[in-house]
């Protein structure tokens, strides 16, 4: 199913359930992961320019 299926599994338990205050939380995690993969690969890069 993969990673996509998952959060497509997740979403429709939230919408089903009604538990709706989960979505700021994942939504947050989400954003986190995106940030530390963004500046692991973009770092390196930017401290030459310091």
């Amino acid at each position: 199913m993969g990673k996509l299926g998952t959060l497509k599994e997740l979403f429709e338990f939230m919408k089903k359930r009604k538990k709706y205050w989960l979505a700021p939380i994942i939504i947050l995690l989400i954003l986190l992961i995106f940030l530390i993969i963004f500046t692991e690969t973009i770092g390196p890069f930017i401290y030459p320019l310091i």
